[in-house]
């Protein structure tokens, strides 16, 4: 028999603090293709897309792709893009029912439509009631993922990234496919439980660099070498999302037919669980102020190289505006030069620059304009002009590996010996190209001012003499209690810092 698997990939992290609404042109920006479309875009690259597909090509199955849809972290998704994505999802899903034997679904697990708190919990309902109860579905998770009770209800396979800097995507969806292979065949009757945290998210983020977080995911691909154990999964969840399913989870996918697995499975999850509780106060990283930041930049040797610092909470990765000026305004005020700035994320600023030509001088207001009471108001700037594009670049790090992404219109501005990579759309730093492409050598800087919390690391950290984090007081601040928090079931670590389970 020929499998008929239906494939799709919805990816989407919501800021529920961030003002607005992601609509649908932020997933054309990012990704939005159907068909053999979205294969041709993410069929051969680093991604859930590639991983199902290269399973199903070896395994001889044929393949309906509804549609790769992705985008940058920002606010709630509109009830518009919503509905238009996963109406295309479901309306695959209802013309080929009568010949699919499985679903594979690249999802984020933190989607917060502007209607409800769960945005994968509410495709997956959608589907069941086209499909029914049995039909196998599997699943792909950032690990960043909030899971709900009715996400493990409706979807039978979990797999979520084990590594953050996420590097692993291609892996996750190729082991999915395997288990949606196996329940297609028969040979494995999966199910997925869940533990859950009171927590924001887990103390490190899931940072796969901090070893005693590393050791929760080196255990959790141990157990999956045990019977009956499919696929052990640590989402570290999404502290910017304020919903009713806030806080880190433990999905252990097992499987039914294996006398004791249940239960196994069961202890598994709690277990790794307890763990991330009891690491709770352990957090790796050290905050500084972005005035102590300069400092450091200021007296820094770079015989080892760059000195790279990450102005973690102006993360676009984590849903943060990515116009916070407190750290650029720190770098300048200490004449720091030899720098690199990157993103500012200022669509007026990129527009008024594409007004004149490579070599003006331009004075303008750049930053801090979404909200200044988060990172610093907008700063009156004078510099040159030294690079306008249209934004695109092509990734070849170990997180994009081959991606295409585009910054929309794009400039250069050098201010005090500081490049200003000015951009239109979002997206935090991940790969070098995203300088390289506009004229800043990263090897060449002595300092490279970064907005991202921990994804930079994979492809800057090798080229850093050192690396330090910020606290620029910015939308994914770590100081939790600066956001007003509404729908989250209280008490809830760490703003119930005395709290007990």
């Amino acid at each position: 028999m020929t499998f008929h698997v239906l494939t799709a990939e919805f990816i989407h992290e919501s800021n529920t603090f961030k003002k607005g609404k992601t609509g649908l042109h932020a997933f054309a920006v990012d990704t939005l293709h159907a068909g053999d479309a979205g294969i041709s875009r993410r069929g051969d690259v680093n991604a859930e897309l590639a991983g199902f597909l290269d399973v199903a090509k070896a395994e001889g199955w044929q393949i309906t792709h509804a549609i790769s849809a992705h985008a940058t972290p920002g606010a709630c998704v509109a009830r518009e893009a919503f509905d238009h994505i996963a109406g295309r999802i479901c309306a695959a899903a209802e013309a080929h029912k009568a010949t699919l034997t499985g679903v594979a679904l690249g999802l984020h697990g933190s989607m917060v439509p502007e209607f409800c708190d769960d945005g994968e919990g509410e495709l997956l309902r959608r589907l069941r009631a086209i499909l029914g109860p049995d039909l196998p579905i599997a699943v792909t998770l950032d690990l960043h993922a909030m899971v709900s009770p009715e996400m493990v209800r409706d979807a039978q396979i979990y797999v979520s990234y084990k590594t953050y800097p996420h590097v692993d995507m291609r892996l996750t969806g190729q082991h999915a496919a395997r288990l949606l292979g196996a329940a297609m065949a028969g040979s494995v009757r999966p199910a997925t439980l869940r533990a859950h945290l009171p927590m924001l998210d887990e103390a490190n983020g899931g940072r796969t660099d901090v070893p005693e977080t590393a050791a929760l995911y080196d255990d959790a691909k141990r157990h999956e070498q045990e019977p009956g154990i499919l696929a052990v999964s640590i989402n570290a969840g999404f502290a910017e999302a304020d919903t009713k399913i806030l806080g880190p989870t433990v999905l252990v996918t097992h499987d039914t037919a294996v006398p004791g697995a249940a239960a196994r499975a069961a202890e598994i999850a709690q277990a790794l669980a307890a763990r991330i509780w009891a690491g709770r106060h352990n957090t790796a990283n050290e905050f500084l102020s972005v005035e102590d930041a300069a400092t450091i930049a200021k007296s820094f040797d770079t015989a080892n190289g760059p000195l790279v610092i990450s102005d973690y909470a102006d993360n676009p990765g984590a849903g943060a505006y990515g116009d916070a000026t407190a750290l650029l305004k720190a770098l300048l005020d200490a004449r720091i030069t030899n720098a690199a700035f990157s993103p500012m994320i200022d669509p007026e600023a990129a527009a008024e620059l594409h007004r004149h030509a490579v070599g003006d001088t331009v004075t303008l207001a750049v930053g801090g304009k979404a909200d200044p009471s988060f990172g610093g108001a907008p700063l009156m700037l004078t510099g040159q002009i030294m690079c306008l594009s249209d934004g695109a670049f092509t990734g070849d790090g170990p997180i994009m590996g081959g991606v295409s992404h585009t910054f929309g219109p794009t400039a250069v501005l050098r201010v005090q010996g500081i490049d200003i990579l000015i951009v239109t759309e979002g997206e935090q730093m991940l790969d070098r190209q995203q300088l390289i492409a506009f004229g800043i050598e990263p090897t060449q800087r002595a300092v490279l001012a970064l907005k991202s919390m921990q994804h930079f690391r994979a492809a800057f950290e090798p080229i850093a003499g050192r690396v330090i984090v910020c606290d620029s007081g910015a939308l994914a601040t770590p100081q939790a209690h600066r956001r007003p928090y509404k729908r989250a079931i209280r008490p809830i670590f760490p703003l119930d810092r005395d709290m007990v389970l």
